[in-house]
């Protein structure tokens, strides 16, 4: 669904203090702009933001970084959010992330994507193999990938190229609402349970290997 263009969108997203204005030079020291040592957690793809600014409600000893392509959608998420310490906006294409960030995330959420299901399309998905190689330079130390979505064709190609990548699966569901797993629900989320759409889900992590400690 498009959302309607906002006419000034750059500019509400210029004065709001919520939105990170210079983030390349911030890379590799994002830590400075919360004035903490916490670990720091990326939504890509934020929407309207009602997941990742639930999230920093929850957990205050996490910051927070929702990322969001277009103006217009990011606008949305400004005007439905209160400014909280741990909690800031970015206007940024997937694609640019490792211009943005060197080892300093330790989770990305990916939630409700873009399924791009047509199979020349395939490379555009934010699990494809070109995008998790994208990731590797983000993380401060083990990669942790949390995604949720409707669309079974999107899930299964992120089950194969996660797996192919070295990941290993901690939790996968085919129907998150009757799991026991902790849970915030993303718009999109809350509009599918309600058409009865079951949210298929996957929580994966990939731990670095000192090849010293690799016996020959």
């Amino acid at each position: 669904m498009r959302l309607r263009n906002i006419k000034n969108a750059k500019e509400i997203i210029e004065n709001s203090s919520m939105v990170i204005k210079k983030p390349q030079e911030l890379k590799g020291n994002f830590k400075s702009l919360f004035s903490n040592d916490h670990e720091i957690h990326i939504e890509i793809g934020m929407g309207k933001g009602k997941f990742i600014y639930e999230m920093a409600l929850k957990y205050p000893n996490i910051n927070f970084i929702g990322i969001e392509k277009y103006a217009s959608i990011l606008v949305r998420a400004i005007e439905k959010s209160s400014p909280l310490p741990n909690l800031r906006f970015l206007c940024l294409d997937a694609k640019l992330l490792k211009d943005i960030f060197d080892h300093e995330i330790s989770c990305i959420y990916l939630n409700f994507s873009d399924p791009w299901p047509k199979k020349r399309h395939a490379k555009r998905r934010l699990t494809s193999p070109e995008f998790l190689d994208i990731y590797e330079d983000l993380f401060v130390d083990a990669k942790h990938i949390i995604q949720k979505t409707d669309n079974l064709i999107l899930f299964a190609s992120s089950l194969l190229n996660i797996n192919n990548a070295g990941y290993h699966f901690n939790e996968v569901s085919l129907d998150l609402a009757n799991t026991d797993i902790e849970n915030i629900e993303t718009e999109y989320e809350q509009k599918f349970k309600k058409q009865g759409i079951k949210i298929n889900y996957l929580n994966a992590t990939k731990f670095n290997i000192d090849k010293n400690d690799i016996k020959k």
